[in-house]
């Protein structure tokens, strides 16, 4: 990945407490992502249905590994495996 694309993104709502956990666990592993907001209606959410098949957010694309996937706790656990302790990085 080039500097200018971290290669992670993370589609997520402002204040959303779920997206805000996924945001500790990027930022405690020094992650470079991009955060996408999306709309906070729920049905008008169709970029997130369309990388992830949910409209439910957070959602992550990690082109790293060519893993996408939603809801916070798969997404965090998936991060601390990838990245963590035992992870790649």
């Amino acid at each position: 990945m080039s500097e200018r694309d971290p290669g992670i993104t993370l589609y997520r709502l402002q204040a959303c407490p779920f997206c805000e956990r996924v945001v500790r666990v990027l930022d405690e592993y020094g992650l470079d992502y991009e955060s996408r907001f999306v709309e906070p209606m729920h049905s008008d959410r169709n970029v997130v249905k369309r990388i992830s098949g949910k409209r439910t957010v957070p959602a992550i694309v990690d082109e790293n590994t060519g893993v996408t996937m939603s809801e916070s706790a798969n997404i965090v656990e998936y991060l601390h495996g990838t990245y963590g302790d035992g992870g790649a990085n």
